[in-house]
């Protein structure tokens, strides 16, 4: 239990100190090029292209698993230290929350410029000022959407969306089963956070309606997701201190095209009490206005807790997890009362054969020698 709050800790630390290392350094990015190359026409027919990307869904995940964990199982043959210093770097490696705070928090700084252009009728119109373009470059960063005719409003909404989906994408999805397995074996919970971030980036990299050899990428981190995205959930109903707005927000939670994305994002529409849209897709809190520079401002205040909050579950999860295995495992007293009892019953068996032949040496000549006798 140590050892994983230790492996936290180091996960954590790093995250505030680097945030993301750079893309030519960064091991999701080598498998994002992995994916590239597996992003293309596999087949002549739909149901062709579909079967490929079953094989894309089922085997490719496994690739950064299998690094992951045989990094550290390698690791710990040379040191438990250096077991889990590895394990640690793996977490961090698969996690991502400052890079994603700071993100959001610049793009809704940004739009402030855009809403005091508005203000001012005689000032540059905001869709050409240097503030809202500078806004709409960097959610891009967030977003896939085309941006180039979003509103300040309409921008930061999609950046607080973003900050929602991605505390479960980014954060809460790899924890988890980091947490739960770790005191189990580290290599395996490596390989946990490894596959789970390899199965959401083959899903942002493949899931689209228009690729279907993404179509098994996309359901496989529809199911890998179904309880990340519902934690997420109640941890910002927790960090936005509204017991309501989990329940609130069941009425928009389906209305994204994803079964899990909706979950956190009307969780923290109703709980910042903004209205967040994409045009044409979903509208979520809709009788709310879209949130001010204010109200994104306290959305990555919110969605910082909700992390917290999602870490003191993950502490739960491994403290439960050491308990269990506690609880199986024999202690050391046991163990060595459980010899002691083999040991009596060994030992006794040896004094019976003992006895046994003994006997056998003396009464059965003498019983021999009497029948001669007689």
């Amino acid at each position: 239990m140590l050892t994983t709050l230790a492996l936290f800790g180091l996960a954590f630390s790093l995250d505030l100190l680097i945030g993301e290392p750079p893309t030519a350094a960064h091991p999701v990015a080598w498998f994002g090029s992995l994916v590239g190359a597996l992003d293309r026409e596999w087949a002549t027919t739909d149901r062709g292209r579909r079967l490929a990307g079953v094989g894309i869904a089922l085997f490719a995940p496994l690739v950064p698993a299998i690094v992951a964990g045989g990094l550290v199982a390698l690791a710990l043959e040379a040191s438990s230290l250096a077991g889990a210093i590895v394990a640690g770097v793996v977490l961090f490696l698969t996690t991502s929350l400052r890079s994603l705070l700071e993100l959001t928090e610049t793009v809704v700084a940004a739009t402030a410029a855009g809403d005091a252009a508005a203000d001012d009728h005689h000032s540059t119109p905001p869709e050409e000022g240097d503030g809202l373009e500078t806004a709409r470059e960097q959610v891009r960063g967030l977003v896939g959407r085309d941006t180039s005719t979003l509103s300040a409003a309409e921008i930061r909404s999609a950046a607080v969306e973003s900050a929602g989906e991605n505390l479960a994408d980014g954060l809460v999805a790899t924890l988890l089963p980091f947490a739960l397995l770790a005191p189990i074996s580290l290599p395996v919970a490596a390989a946990a956070a490894a596959w789970v971030k390899g199965v959401n980036t083959l899903d942002s990299m493949l899931g689209y309606p228009s690729k279907p050899h993404g179509t098994a990428s996309a359901r496989l981190d529809d199911l890998v997701m179904w309880l990340p995205a519902r934690i997420a959930a109640a941890a910002i109903t927790v960090a936005g201190a509204d017991p309501l707005a989990l329940f609130r927000a069941r009425e928009w939670a389906r209305e994204p095209p994803s079964p899990n994305s909706g979950w956190p994002m009307a969780t923290l529409a109703c709980a910042l009490s903004v209205r967040l849209t994409k045009v044409g897709v979903y509208d979520l809190n809709a009788d709310a206005e879209l949130p001010t520079v204010e109200d994104g401002e306290r959305a990555v205040t919110v969605v910082g807790l909700a992390a917290a909050v999602a870490m003191i579950v993950a502490i739960a999860l491994a403290a439960g997890t050491t308990t269990v295995i506690t609880a199986v495992e024999p202690t050391p007293q046991e163990s060595i009362d459980a010899g002691s009892a083999l040991g009596s019953v060994a030992a006794s068996g040896i004094a019976v054969e003992i006895e046994i032949e003994r006997r056998l040496e003396f009464e059965v000549p003498t019983r021999l020698t009497r029948v001669v006798s007689a």
